[in-house]
């Protein structure tokens, strides 16, 4: 994972943190420029923890440590994100809601777009490009976004399919080959279920393709390659509410890519769906 993000990783990973972990969190995100000119030592003392809690705090959102910490974190308040989410209150019209709604939208699509990793990214198009079949799995919110992005596919040309049951889904991924691609969708990176589906992929030799949150998760780093979303919790909505549109556009971004490079086979495969498509029409 890139040593950036600092902040966006403090809010992904925020509603698994600890007291102690909540409460630098909380510092480091309400005060960034105190935290740049601040060494280790200080900010424990500020806080009245130890500074290996600090330290274990870096590592437990993917820095290597204080100082990585530190770099990341300078680089946006020197070209802060604009913190355009209001929280929803009880008192809110109709049509403020419905703006507030869109603006956390939007500004989940916007962070997301900022992690993405090129070579990730390029990785994932090819991986699917060369693809024999893919395979999309995931649970729950996470199984709409796996039949979404199936029911995209399959205008490539590329076989696909999308399973959203724990038993067929590692039925399916112990099939694949080496030749194959297995997509796990998981905005929490710690479902039991998709983990298992990963394995059994990985021990069947297909290449693995996670989406999930930017955090560490034994799915993130299991995986041949990782794709982030991001996205925040408010009182109404759970950020994994959010983070299904951020999966889904991640999804249209990887078929657009596909499409591209398939655009002889996949017009091919286009007419063919619009010809079956037109019977079910009066």
């Amino acid at each position: 994972m890139v040593q950036t993000h600092c902040i966006a990783r403090i809010k992904s990973s925020y509603t698994d943190f600890s007291d102690k972990e909540k409460k630098i969190a909380d510092y480091i995100v309400n005060n960034p420029k105190n935290i740049i000119h601040s060494t280790i030592n200080q900010v424990a003392e500020d806080l009245d923890v130890a500074e290996a809690t600090v330290f274990r705090f870096c590592k437990r959102i993917g820095f290597k440590g204080y100082q990585a910490m530190k770099i990341a974190l300078a680089s946006e308040v020197v070209s802060p994100i604009n913190d355009i989410h209001e929280e929803i209150q009880e008192g809110d019209s109709e049509k403020s809601v419905a703006e507030k709604v869109f603006r956390s939208n939007i500004r989940t699509l916007e962070e997301t777009l900022r992690v993405i990793e090129q070579d990730h990214f390029k990785k994932a198009v090819n991986a699917l490009l060369n693809a024999n079949k893919i395979e999309f799995y995931g649970n729950g919110g996470s199984g709409s976004v796996a039949e979404d992005a199936h029911h995209k596919f399959l205008r490539t040309g590329i076989h696909s399919a999308a399973y959203k049951d724990s038993h067929l889904q590692v039925m399916a991924a112990s099939l694949l080959t080496k030749d194959d691609v297995a997509v796990i969708i998981s905005h929490s990176g710690s479902n039991k279920d998709m983990l298992q589906s990963l394995e059994v992929a990985k021990e069947a030799g297909a290449t693995t393709i996670v989406i999930t949150t930017l955090a560490k998760s034994q799915l993130s780093q299991g995986a041949d390659i990782t794709l982030y979303t991001v996205s925040d919790e408010t009182e109404y909505r759970s950020e994994a509410l959010s983070s299904r549109l951020a999966q889904l556009s991640i999804i249209d971004a990887l078929y657009v890519n596909v499409s591209i490079a398939r655009k002889e086979l996949m017009q091919q495969s286009l007419q063919k769906i619009r010809n079956a498509i037109s019977l079910k029409r009066l």
